[in-house]
């Protein structure tokens, strides 16, 4: 497993929180760790395609987000 994070705009408050950590728990391969406003801490259980699956994920719930390096 490695862990990457996810830069993540358009969270103002503790709804946006649930709906990002909803849709990242949805996204195959990918594990979370942590989310908190504008960011969120993860992990890949299966190859690097997680990070564009998590991306989608967020994006399908109207978010915007890229990876934190």
């Amino acid at each position: 497993m490695s862990d990457f994070s996810l830069r993540i705009d358009g969270m103002h408050c503790g709804s946006c929180i649930r709906r990002v950590s909803q849709a990242l728990a949805s996204a195959k391969g990918v594990q979370v760790q942590e989310v908190r406003l504008g960011a969120a801490r993860l992990s890949a259980t299966e190859a690097d395609a997680s990070v564009e699956l998590a991306i989608a994920a967020l994006a399908k719930a109207g978010y915007t987000a890229r990876l934190d390096q």
